[in-house]
């Protein structure tokens, strides 16, 4: 059918294609998604490589400038240390510098069947022993000795403490060969009410003449006490002038070829003598109790003053020798 087109213009048209190479720089869709995707990746892995870069040299720096300000800052003054004390009655005390102190196990201390304090340690047994004076009267040695006694130590003689004088204990004589006969170790003291080094030295004189060479197993002891409800010579005599006397006693004692020792209680030991002037003596304690807690070394301990014996009429003063 003619429509008054010319046959060129009937024809159908052809498609117009595009040039080859517009064709193929056409991007693909998928391309172009994965290709920025990969960047991103590399540059998020870049960026923690850098953070932590940083903060490892973020801490190497802190960790130089600390070691710095430390070496600069000068160490703290050593706390002084606070005293060592004790206490005794009311009174808190300073140890005595260069004063031995109590080398004795508590734990090691008990009771026997009789109860009678005992001590021993690592095998060994303190002895214990009796003091005595005329005041037991009559005592039975034998029987003493066969109720677990081991010395007597026995009261040699006294200075009054009015007038001075120095007499011999009534029974000293007999008790001295008593205790000997029944085999016990023997020691002496003296009453001393001396106020003066010279009277002490008087004092040590009169034992050793009245000992005429008698051998002894225990001490020879120094015995100064006060005298409660009574004046006395003795009053008001200060801890100088007792230490003094102890010592003038002990040497003349240690010269005639004795060992000397000094006899106190604990008001004594840690109030009035100076027992650093007497630690080459041996040391007699008198503390009433089951176990000692004096602070210082002693070497004997009389520790009741009413114990129970066989032979002694009464009661009786305890002691225990290390």
């Amino acid at each position: 059918m003619n429509d008054g087109r010319s046959e060129l213009e009937q024809r159908e048209p052809r498609p117009v294609r595009e040039p080859e190479y517009t064709r193929r720089r056409t991007p693909q869709p998928s391309r172009a998604y994965r290709r920025p995707r990969r960047v991103r990746l590399s540059v998020l892995s870049l960026l923690i490589s850098i953070l932590e870069l940083i903060v490892a040299v973020t801490a190497l720096v802190f960790a130089l400038r600390k070691d710095g300000r430390e070496s600069d800052i000068p160490e703290d003054p050593p706390a002084e240390d606070t005293p060592v004390t004790f206490r005794f009655g009311g009174r808190v005390l300073t140890p005595i510098e260069g004063m031995p102190l109590n080398p004795y196990d508590q734990t090691a201390f008990g009771l026997d069947g009789k109860g009678r304090v005992t001590y021993e340690l690592d095998g060994r047994k303190a002895r214990t022993g009796v003091d005595v004076s005329s005041h037991q009267e009559d005592i039975d040695w034998p029987a003493v000795a066969a109720d677990g006694i081991d010395f007597a130590i026995l009261r040699l003689g006294r200075r009054g403490y009015t007038e001075g004088g120095l007499f011999l204990d009534e029974s000293f004589e007999q008790n001295l060969r008593g205790a000997l006969d029944a085999g016990l170790e023997v020691g002496v003291y003296f009453f001393s009410q001396a106020t003066t080094p010279e009277e002490a030295e008087e004092e040590a004189a009169f034992v050793l003449e009245a000992l005429d060479g008698q051998e002894l197993a225990f001490p020879v002891a120094f015995d100064w006490e006060n005298i409660p409800g009574d004046e006395a010579r003795t009053d008001g005599l200060g801890g100088t002038v007792m230490t003094s006397c102890a010592a003038a006693f002990c040497k003349q004692i240690e010269a005639g070829g004795y060992r000397p020792a000094i006899y106190f209680n604990q008001t004594q030991g840690y109030l009035r003598y100076d027992l650093r002037e007497l630690t080459e003596y041996d040391l007699w304690l008198a503390e009433y109790d089951t176990v000692p807690d004096f602070y210082y070394h002693f070497d004997l301990w009389q520790y009741s003053e009413s114990g129970q014996v066989d032979g002694i009429e009464g009661v009786v003063d305890l002691d225990l020798a290390f």
